[in-house]
């Protein structure tokens, strides 16, 4: 049932409050993954310029690495069901309005807001007269400017608030409108009629990276600001939140490291017994080879200080660098850039884990992109069928002859159909697997015309002589 105004207005202040706690946190996390997190709390806030401009230039990001792993892994090519009449698969009309709305591009971000945060979101809009009478609006959102709110149905929100940040203007969306909204003077003000979205529910998509029964009622983490940090969240999911405290000591090892190069990492002369009375006299014994002392010779000493040894400094980073590619599951030459002379098998070896977490994210995602076409199909009064499934690109290590070759003994040896295995063949989009099929079939026709022909061509058999009659 639809909000009143009074309702709709009481509702966006609810969410606001909801969306600005969700916001901050949020804004923790997004600081991690653009590598911009306040300076570590061990750097005296005295520090002078040269230690703080170390201490930023030593953020190695880590996570950044570690979400464009996952989301380059994590592309549809193509959206397919099968036609019950035929039995053959076909291309559901709703791709169309994917590729209207150049979903091709805009998918990664979705993705890359999903595996970061822990969520994103798609939300769906009536049909843009811009990409076709019939095609609706397909809109990935970042978590950071859309907060959404469940009951007993998992699958759809029974309410929604969304910031759009370049018309500074907010939008509720309830189950049957929506409801354009502005603050203003410490108010909100509704800018307008609310419009009629299509569909029975708010037409907002969630997307997670991971399914996790306890995330909707998770334990407070430890309170950690009075010693200092403040830098705490309570978001557990995503990529980047567990990486945090990991992606701090890194920081701080290859901050030790760069004081260490600055200040120690070359012998120092030192001269006991004698002061130069300018800094010009300073500079000058620094530079000279050769040292002359004409005064109380007896009293002067002449010491060194030894270099710091860096190696230890390297070593702590590349096992932090390691620990951070086990506990995110991502092969580990991505973090540290060692890939040598490592065969096609084992390159597929090393990156087992990963395909295993992309394996899981493609069921879930598949789930939720499924549901967003399904949605799509509404708006179009399409019918999209239970069984229609995305089509994700291949992107794991393994060769692609090898692939072409398993495939091929799958033909041989199975019977199996070669148009059916075009969707396996690495590279092939929807579109491609649909321009081969249609030469495919077009040449089986033409071969079978061929074959007509030319046994029409040929001379009929001589009919046998009749038996003698007795």
């Amino acid at each position: 049932m639809a909000l009143s105004p009074a309702e709709a207005q009481d509702q966006v202040q609810e969410l606001y409050k909801r969306h600005t706690a969700e916001r901050a946190e949020l804004d923790v996390l997004r600081l991690y993954a653009t590598s911009k997190q306040r300076l570590p709390a061990v750097i005296p806030s005295d520090a002078s310029n040269e230690i703080k401009e170390m201490a930023r230039t030593a953020r190695i990001n880590v996570i950044s690495i570690v979400i464009d792993s996952l989301t380059q892994a994590l592309f549809v090519d193509g959206f397919r069901a099968r036609d019950e009449e035929s039995g053959d698969d076909v291309t559901v009309p709703v791709w169309e309005a994917w590729q209207a709305n150049r979903m091709d591009k805009r998918q990664s971000g979705l993705v890359r807001a999903t595996v970061g945060y822990g969520t994103g979101y798609m939300v769906l809009g009536q049909s843009d007269p811009e990409r076709g009478p019939d095609l609706p609006v397909m809109r990935p959102v970042s978590p950071r400017l859309l907060t959404a709110v469940y009951g007993d149905d998992d699958d759809w929100p029974r309410f929604a608030l969304e910031k759009r940040p370049r018309t500074d203007t907010w939008r509720l969306y309830d189950d049957e409108l929506v409801w354009p909204f502005a603050y203003r003077d410490s108010r909100w003000e509704l800018t307008g009629d609310p419009s009629p979205h299509g569909l029975a529910y708010p037409p907002v998509v969630r997307f997670r990276d991971a399914e996790d029964l306890d995330l909707d009622d998770e334990a407070e983490p430890d309170n950690l600001v009075g010693l200092g940090l403040g830098r705490t969240t309570r978001v557990v999911a995503g990529q980047i939140a567990p990486l945090m405290s990991l992606q701090d000591q890194i920081n701080l090892t290859s901050f030790s490291l760069k004081v260490a190069e600055w200040y120690s990492a070359f012998r120092k002369i030192v001269l006991i017994g004698w002061t130069p009375a300018t800094k010009t006299e300073k500079v000058e014994a620094s530079a000279a080879t050769v040292w002359a002392f004409d005064e109380h010779p007896d009293e002067m000493r002449v010491d060194q200080l030894a270099q710091t040894e860096l190696s230890g400094y390297i070593q702590s980073r590349e096992a932090a660098l390691k620990y951070a590619a086990t506990l995110s599951q991502t092969p580990v030459h991505e973090l540290t850039g060692q890939l040598i002379q490592m065969s096609a098998d084992a390159l597929a070896a090393a990156e087992a884990g990963k395909d295993r977490k992309v394996d899981e994210r493609q069921t879930g995602m598949g789930e939720s992109w499924e549901q967003t076409f399904q949605a799509v199909g509404e708006l179009m009064n399409v019918e999209v069928p239970n069984d229609a499934q995305v089509i994700w690109r291949d992107t794991s290590a393994r060769s692609f002859a090898a692939t072409v070759d398993a495939l091929g003994k799958l033909v041989q040896m199975l019977g199996i159909p070669p148009a059916e295995l075009l969707d396996r063949v690495p590279g092939l989009t929807q579109q491609d697997v649909r321009r081969i099929k249609a030469a495919m079939e077009s040449g089986d026709a033409l071969a079978n015309l061929t074959n007509m022909m030319d046994r029409q061509a040929q001379p009929p058999a001589p009919e046998p002589d009749p038996a003698p009659a007795e």
